[in-house]
């Protein structure tokens, strides 16, 4: 016996590789479905999260400082993704365009077809209307022409749209009336999701060209509409610092109130500052008032409160005690939640009077001095106290190095020393100390200031149309109800004509309910206006 071997090669049943266009053309496939829009639009709400989880820098700089400080090397990692600015990065606008190209590739489409669909025929009656969900039936004494005709004029009061009657001598159905209503169905449906795209360009439209900066300003200070006047700037890639309305604003007074009892005890309960804004150069003055969730409005630009602070005064004068250094209030940020401020005070010296000044404090707005050290208790400023420090030296200011005005560089400065220790002191409003090197600081007070952010946001109005839009067309997909109903007239066996009333829904349950009595409304009207009938069956 011997056996012969196959020879044939095999047979593979592998789907040929797929060309350069139809790989494009399954691509868009892909990404226009409404499945993978889905899954962008959650892609989107997840990588939105990291935002309002950390700080953000275009909305609270100082929040970021603090946990940069705080977090030095998880800092660095933050900064290589963007989380510190979320909706300015990179990944989040590949996210955000490839759901906008998505959505229109998924609507487009089915706005066309909507269009065919509204403008076709309504069917044709099914030939028999007994098997249909909604059916009534009754015998009337006039001909099947006239309650066609009744029929025509019941289904267009009640605003659906009737199928156009055959022509005269035609083949056609002479004997029922089509009719079909609740296309707005669909149509809310595609305005909702039209409007989803429209929130989404104005949003996009937002970040090319809207803008948001921040300035502090204390208390009796002022600043003008210029970015070189900003303190942090964030920008669309469009936005032209040419177009920034040309106002100056000084902050007359800022008022800070804490709760001062209860479970409560320290969290603000009222920010308010008095400005006095002048629109453009050589206008007159406005007086106008800020508050929190209040901004005031110029010119399509907003000004809001976003954070506030003290600012203690000093004093610095020579060892002649005559001669000023340097004077007025300096701006100190807060640590925590009793406005436990730090800050640093730059006195570039002329040489004749020694070495720069250098001095590193924490102003306590409610002093209290326990077996932790020096605290603040509450942030109001109930018994204001300056904890200091003092450096001599270059500061380094002449060198064209830019410089944080919250840090102290001491790699050429000398602390001062006292008895063997760094020299440390305790001031009070009014308290004068003298340096070892017999130059006096005088503790002046301290002023508020207020952080303010400057912004304009391009797509707020077309977001508004949107929102409202999305709204109309949300209750439209919910409310409306696609339906067809029919009406046929035939001649009885007794001479007399028999009409039957059907409709069809796609939904069941409470709409299937709803649509048997929409048909009983539509035998009742017919029966209305045939003057009365009387009813065969009921099904």
């Amino acid at each position: 016996m011997t056996t012969q071997m196959d020879t044939r090669p095999p047979v593979d049943d592998r789907p040929p590789p797929l060309h350069g266009r139809e790989l494009a053309r399954w691509a868009w496939r892909q990404l226009t479905s409404m499945r993978v829009a889905l899954i962008l639009l959650f892609l989107l709400a997840v990588a939105a999260i990291p935002g309002s989880v950390i700080p953000q820098s275009d909305v609270n700089p100082l929040n970021v400082r603090d946990f940069r400080a705080r977090n030095p090397t998880l800092s660095e990692w933050y900064d290589r993704l963007g989380l510190f600015d979320v909706y300015s990065a990179p990944w989040f606008a590949a996210i955000y365009l490839a759901l906008l190209v998505s959505l229109v590739g998924c609507i487009l489409p089915r706005c066309w077809q909507h269009w065919k669909a509204v403008r076709a025929q309504p069917p044709k009656a099914p030939k028999r209307l007994s098997r249909l969900p909604a059916y009534r039936t009754v015998e009337v004494d006039a001909t099947p022409a006239e309650v066609l005709a009744v029929a025509r004029a019941e289904l267009r009061s009640r605003r659906f749209r009737l199928r156009k009657p055959a022509a005269e001598g035609s083949a056609g159905e002479d004997d029922a009336v089509a009719a079909e209503i609740g296309h707005l169905r669909e149509t809310g449906n595609l305005l909702f999701h039209l409007s989803v795209v429209v929130v989404l360009l104005a949003v996009a439209l937002g970040g090319l060209f809207s803008y948001r900066a921040t300035v502090l300003v204390p208390e009796g200070s002022g600043f003008s509409n210029q970015v070189i006047q900003f303190d942090s700037l964030s920008a669309g890639a469009l936005f032209d610092s040419s177009d920034l309305p040309p106002f100056s604003m000084d902050v007359e007074s800022f008022t800070m109130e804490f709760v001062d009892a209860g479970n409560q005890i320290g969290q603000p309960s009222h920010y308010e500052a008095t400005v006095r804004l002048v629109r453009e150069p050589g206008a007159e003055p406005e007086t106008h008032t800020i508050r929190v969730n209040e901004p005031l409005d110029i010119d399509g630009t907003s000004v809001h409160i976003i954070n506030p602070g003290y600012a203690p005064a000093f004093t610095i004068r020579a060892a002649d005690r005559e001669t000023v250094l340097a004077e007025g209030p300096v701006p100190f940020l807060p640590e925590d939640s009793s406005f436990t401020s730090t800050g640093v005070v730059k006195v570039e010296v002329p040489p004749e009077f020694g070495d720069d000044i250098g001095i590193q404090a924490n102003f306590l707005p409610t002093a209290v001095l326990d077996q932790n050290g020096p605290r603040s208790i509450f942030p109001g400023a109930r018994n204001p106290a300056v904890f200091l420090t003092a450096w001599h030296g270059d500061l380094g200011l002449d060198d064209g190095q830019p410089q944080s005005v919250y840090r102290l560089d001491t790699d050429d400065m000398e602390q001062f020393q006292e008895n063997g220790e760094p020299y440390r002191r305790q001031l009070v409003v009014g308290d004068t100390v003298e340096l070892p090197d017999g130059r006096f600081i005088t503790f002046d007070g301290y002023v508020t200031w207020v952080n303010l952010q400057i912004g304009r946001n391009s797509g707020r109005e077309l977001a508004l149309v949107g929102a409202v839009l999305a709204v109309v067309g949300l209750m439209g997909s919910l409310y409306v109800r696609r339906r067809r109903a029919w009406v046929r007239a035939t001649v009885g066996p007794e001479g007399r004509t028999v009409v039957e009333v059907a409709g069809l829904h796609r939904a069941e349950g409470s709409a299937g309910d709803r649509l048997v009595d929409e048909v009983g409304a539509i035998t009742d009207g017919l029966l209305l206006r045939l003057g009365g009938a009387e009813e065969k069956r009921e099904d």
